[in-house]
């Protein structure tokens, strides 16, 4: 799909085009998806943060403006929503029990079934782990490590400056090496974290 697609898109769907606007979901649900999933830990819960950040998006095209990346608008009303949704259930633990989304394996060949309990154990560690930051500090960790968003970009689609952002990286860094050096105690992550 090319940027000058994607543009067309945008102007159909700037001027009422409901279809092109679902070109565009089609295009960006699933790192929309990933987004919420990866914020808030639950696949219901990122189910509704998608569905809500479309809404949003389609009932504020004429605010967009067409100069920024349209996944970065998306991502930043994502990141937004998760953020006012984890604050509003601060007392609330997040739910663990749910495992991640099965990766697609890019190779035919069946992954061996040792493999794949490592996998899974590391990515339900990793969730854990997001799940213990503040959900800002959550949003920039996301944002930067799983979307390769620059500082600026992340500072823009928070709202905030850039130095905030490498401050809440930084925070971020100092809580999950606290909580992997706690769990080491309990359980040798050296398993959990070795290549396969």
């Amino acid at each position: 799909m090319s940027a000058e697609q994607e543009a067309a898109w945008l102007i159909e769907a700037r001027q009422g085009d409901q279809a092109a606007f679902g070109e565009l979901v089609k295009l960006h649900q699933h790192a929309v998806y990933n987004l919420a999933y990866r914020m808030l830990g639950n696949r219901v819960e990122a189910e509704d943060a998608a569905q809500e950040t479309f809404l949003r998006a389609y009932a504020n095209l004429d605010r967009y403006d067409m100069a920024r990346p349209f996944r970065t608008w998306l991502l930043s009303i994502t990141s937004n929503f998760c953020i006012d949704r984890l604050r509003r259930r601060r007392l609330k633990w997040l739910s663990i029990d749910e495992p991640l989304p099965p990766r697609t394996l890019l190779h035919s060949a069946e992954p061996e079934p040792e493999a794949v309990a490592i996998a899974s154990e590391r990515a339900a560690l990793i969730q854990r782990l997001l799940a213990e930051l503040a959900p800002d500090h959550r949003a920039a960790v996301v944002l930067h490590y799983w979307y390769d968003y620059s500082y600026q970009e992340i500072a823009e689609m928070l709202r905030t400056t850039e130095s905030a952002i490498k401050s809440r990286l930084f925070r971020a860094r100092q809580t999950l090496a606290a909580k992997l050096l706690e769990w080491q105690g309990d359980k040798q992550l050296s398993d959990i974290f070795e290549t396969e």
